[in-house]
């Protein structure tokens, strides 16, 4: 098994999560929802497995590069 760190593309705020630690997902699953520049986007998983950790919750103002959640694959 390995862990897959989900990171912040640039600064923003967390406005929802999608999953929750325990949470299987699959490649390309919008994970978090944040807002920069007054703009929602989706962040996606890159890999399929399992939540590990979440790391922020909404209302949350995130930095660019920070770790968000992890995620654990086979």
């Amino acid at each position: 098994m390995s862990e897959e760190k989900i990171i912040a593309p640039m600064v923003g705020k967390v406005i929802k999560l999608n999953v929750k630690s325990g949470d299987q997902v699959k490649i390309n699953q919008p994970v978090v929802v944040f807002e920069s520049m007054k703009i929602e986007m989706d962040i996606m998983t890159p890999v399929d497995g399992t939540v590990k950790e979440i790391k922020v919750s909404p209302g949350q103002v995130i930095e660019a590069e920070q770790v968000l959640l992890t995620i654990e694959t086979l």
